[in-house]
C-alpha cells in the first residue's frame, strides 16, 4: 500500500472482532522519550509499510503501540500453559500487546505485536517492562534464523524506552515491535479448553484453521486434520532447530505455535561445542529443555494440545482419544525423516539417500571430541571439493574421522548443496552477547555488524573472519535469561 504518513496506516483488529473473550482491550504505556534503535527495513518493505515514515516520530510512536493505528484494537492476549511441566491456568500477555494485524501486498494477515509496553492485566507479579539487551537479542536470532530459512515470528523495530527497568541491576529499557503469522499458541488452546466453553473452543479452532490451514475447512473431519497438521509443522520445525544446533530454551506450552513457527527468543543460544546434553537457560536447573530433549519436549506439548481438541475430535470419548494418539504416535517419524532429510542435504547427499546411520557415526564423533557443530560442518564442503584439511584439523583421533569420511565421498556428496544449507555465520553467543553490552552503553556498531552477518548467513565474505569462529577459551560456561 501507499504511505505518506504515520497517520495513514491503518491496522486490522482481526483477532479482536472475532475471539474478543480471548484478550482483554488495552493500551500501551506511555512513553515520554522513546529512540528508535533498529528497524527491519526490508521486513517494512515486505509489509508495505515506509521505512522513512516508521524512523519518523509519528512512526516511532506507533513502533511502542503510543500511537494506535486506524481499525486497530490493542489487546493482550489471554493464554494458559505448561511451565516446565507445571499448569498455569491463567498466563497471557502481561508485558505484551497485539496492536492488530496487516495485511502485506502478498496477501498475507500478519499481527503487530509489542514486547515490553507495560503491565497488562495479565502482569501478575511482574513489572510489563522489558531490557535493551533481551529484546535486541530476540531482534538478532530471529532475523538470523529467518535468513537461514527457519519459520519465526520476525522483529520489525526495537525501541529505546528512556526508562529503567529493575533486574540483578538497573537497565535500559525497550520494546520489540515483533511479526508474526499469528500469535496463537498451544495454550491458546488451553486457556479456551478450561473455561469449560465448547463453542469458544471450536471458534479458537476455527480461527486457527482459517489463518493457518484454510484448505482444511472444507475437509470431511477438519479438528482431526488440524492436530495433523500442527504436528506436521511442529515436526519439521523441531527437526530445523536440531539441524542448526539451536537451543531454545523454554519451550513451555505457551511458546509453540499452532503455526509452525519460533517464538519468544528469551534463554536460547547456538551450541558451540556439539553436546546433547547442552542447556543454556539459567532456569532449566534439571535439563527438561536441553538440545536432545527438544523433540520429546516437542511432543508432550504436542500431547496437551491433543488433549485441548478431545471434545472436537469426536463426540464419543473413547475415539477421540484413539484419534489423537493415532495422530501424536506419528510425530517420532515425521521428525526423524524431516531430520533426516535435511541432514542428509548438510551432508550433501543426493535425495533418497538414508543419512541417519552416516550422521549418527558423524555426531558420536563431533561429542567425543568436542568439535563446534557449526564450523566443522561448513568445512566439510572444502572434502567434499578434495581439501580434506580443514575438517580433519577438529578431530584428535584423525584416523576414526578418515574411516567416517572415505564412507561419506563413497557416496559423491555435492559441495555446492552444502554450502546452500551449511550456515558460515550464525548468531554465536559470545559475539551476541559483546552486541548486546556495546548497545545497552549506547554502541550498535557491534550489533550491526553482527546483524550484517547472521542475516546472510550461507556466503562468505571478507571482513567477517571473526563472526565465523567458535568461542574463545575464555567464554567460560554461558548461561541466558528470559529477561523478566
Amino acid at each position: 500500500m501507499s504511505i505518506s504518513t504515520a497517520s495513514t496506516i491503518t491496522l486490522d483488529n482481526h483477532f479482536a472482532r472475532h475471539l474478543p473473550e480471548m484478550g482483554m482491550p488495552w493500551q500501551a504505556a506511555e512513553l515520554s522519550e522513546p529512540q528508535l534503535l533498529v528497524l527491519n527495513e526490508q521486513l517494512s518493505s515486505d509489509l508495505g509499510l515506509n521505512a522513512a515514515v516508521l524512523r519518523s516520530a509519528e512512526g516511532i510512536e506507533l513502533l511502542t503501540g503510543n500511537r494506535v493505528p486506524a481499525g486497530a484494537t490493542p489487546v493482550a492476549q489471554a493464554y494458559a500453559g505448561h511451565q516446565f511441566g507445571g499448569y498455569s491456568p491463567r498466563l497471557g500477555d502481561g508485558r505484551a500487546l497485539l496492536l492488530g494485524e496487516i495485511t502485506g501486498p502478498d496477501g498475507s494477515l500478519r499481527d503487530i505485536h509489542l514486547k515490553g509496553s507495560g503491565r497488562t492485566p495479565f502482569a501478575r507479579g511482574g513489572d510489563g517492562l522489558a531490557a535493551v539487551g533481551p529484546m535486541l537479542r530476540e531482534y538478532i536470532v530471529s532475523e538470523g534464523m529467518s535468513a537461514m530459512g527457519i519459520p519465526t515470528t520476525r522483529s520489525l523495530a526495537v525501541t529505546a524506552t528512556g526508562r529503567p527497568v529493575q533486574r540483578e541491576e538497573l537497565l535500559p529499557g525497550a520494546v520489540l515491535t515483533r511479526v508474526a503469522a499469528s500469535h496463537l499458541r498451544v495454550g491458546t488452546f488451553q486457556y479456551a479448553r478450561a473455561t469449560g466453553d465448547l463453542e469458544l473452543l471450536r471458534r479458537v479452532a476455527d480461527y486457527a484453521i482459517a489463518r493457518h490451514f484454510p484448505h482444511l475447512a472444507k475437509a470431511p473431519r477438519p479438528y482431526p486434520a488440524l492436530l495433523e497438521s500442527v504436528i506436521e509443522v511442529q515436526a519439521s520445525l523441531v527437526a530445523q532447530w536440531m539441524l542448526i544446533g539451536f537451543v531454545h530454551g523454554v519451550m513451555n506450552t505457551d511458546n509453540m505455535t499452532i503455526s509452525g513457527e519460533t517464538i519468544d527468543y528469551g534463554p536460547c543460544a547456538f551450541m558451540d561445542s556439539f553436546n546433547p546434553s547442552s542447556v543454556y537457560s539459567s532456569i532449566d536447573t534439571m535439563g527438561r529443555y536441553a538440545y536432545a530433549n527438544q523433540p520429546l519436549a516437542a511432543q508432550w506439548n504436542l500431547t496437551r494440545f491433543a488433549e485441548t481438541l478431545l471434545p472436537l475430535l469426536h463426540e464419543n470419548q473413547d475415539d477421540a482419544v484413539a484419534l489423537a494418539e493415532e495422530a501424536l504416535n506419528r510425530f517420532p517419524a515425521r521428525y526423524s525423516e524431516a531430520w533426516s532429510a535435511g541432514m542428509g542435504r548438510k551432508l550433501g547427499l543426493a535425495d533418497g539417500v538414508d543419512a541417519s546411520e552416516l550422521a549418527g557415526k558423524l555426531l558420536t564423533l563431533l561429542e567425543e571430541d568436542r568439535v563446534d557443530y557449526t564450523s566443522f560442518l561448513r568445512s566439510l564442503s572444502s572434502a567434499a571439493r578434495g581439501n580434506a584439511e580443514p575438517a580433519r584439523a577438529f578431530f584428535m583421533d584423525t584416523a576414526r574421522f578418515d574411516s567416517w569420511l572415505g564412507e561419506w565421498h563413497a557416496l559423491n556428496p555435492s559441495a555446492e548443496q552444502m554450502d546452500k544449507v551449511n550456515p558460515i555465520y550464525v548468531p554465536r553467543n559470545h559475539l551476541v552477547e559483546e552486541a548486546l553490552a556495546a548497545a545497552s552503553d549506547g554502541d550498535l556498531a557491534p550489533l550491526e555488524t553482527l546483524l550484517a552477518a547472521v542475516t546472510a548467513p550461507f556466503e562468505e565474505r571478507s571482513g567477517f573472519e571473526r563472526y565465523a569462529l567458535g568461542a574463545p577459551d575464555d567464554f567460560g560456561s554461558y548461561r541466558t535469561f528470559c529477561g523478566t
